[in-house]
């Protein structure tokens, strides 16, 4: 990797952004580990022995998993029962212990009179979290792809003190009008991204020039789940790109990483 970046560095100029906008707000991130409720675990670890036996059984048939739609499909429900079983369960009657730990912390931050971003990967998921904001009285923003009036929503946020909650996806690129309403800079991320650099770009639309106070990052995570070992693949990557280029680069999983995760 050392052999390679001398060869490629005349060709990369990468400038960071806390080098070029001096006048960035200090940028807090913190991890917050929530353990899962009881059935929540038994239907995960149910469907994880599900996947973990179909790869073993593909991959001694056929050699390679690359283009298998079936083990993305299947990381996907992984990743959403970590979230929460209801989002491929529609019968699933218990909790998540991620889901209460999330609204535990936005009670915190509705009491402090602060404004929040809200991100995830999943829209279903996000619109689970605005129906329990509306269960509970309180007001907010929703911003998506299929959002007909984005300038509207914006506004709705930025102008209406009892709307403290904005929820949208983790790789949408929305207007970044929004960002200057969160008074704050509190930023939930419910649940990680393999690719850092979409949760690092999710980020910058509260920690950019215009923010006066300190943002406060929360990524959300649930033990015992394949979003552990999402972090640790996403420190292995980070690691090997500052390497090369010193930049956050999206690398493909392997096969061993896939296994790894599961």
């Amino acid at each position: 990797s050392e052999a390679l970046r001398k060869l490629i560095a005349p060709y990369i100029l990468r400038r960071t952004k806390e080098e070029v906008l001096a006048d960035l707000p200090d940028l807090t991130a913190e991890l917050v580990v929530c353990e899962p409720e009881e059935e929540q675990r038994k239907v995960y670890e149910e469907e994880q022995s599900r996947v973990r036996n179909y790869i073993l059984s593909e991959r001694e048939n056929q050699g390679e998993l690359r283009s298998d739609f079936m083990v993305l499909k299947a990381l996907i429900r992984l990743r959403q029962i970590a979230n929460h079983p209801r989002l491929v369960e529609t019968g699933y009657e218990g909790n998540s212990g991620k889901f209460s730990e999330v609204f535990r912390m936005l009670g915190e931050v509705i009491a402090s009179g602060h404004k929040v971003l809200v991100f995830s990967s999943f829209v279903k998921y996000l619109k689970m979290v605005a129906e329990e904001t509306m269960v509970r009285g309180w007001k907010y923003a929703m911003l998506t792809g299929l959002t007909a009036d984005r300038e509207q929503t914006i506004r709705h946020f930025q102008a209406d003190p009892e709307c403290r909650i904005d929820v949208q996806p983790v790789k949408m690129f929305p207007h970044d009008m929004q960002a200057e309403a969160v008074d704050r800079g509190d930023v939930f991320i419910l649940d990680p991204w393999w690719n850092v650099a979409a949760e690092n770009q999710a980020v910058s639309r509260a920690h950019r020039i215009g923010q006066k106070r300190a943002v406060f990052v929360y990524r959300f995570i649930t033990a015992g789940t394949l979003e552990e070992k999402i972090l640790a693949i996403q420190e292995r990557k980070q690691r090997l790109a500052d390497s090369v280029i010193t930049a956050a680069t999206s690398i493909p999983l392997t096969d061993e990483e896939l296994l790894e995760v599961l």
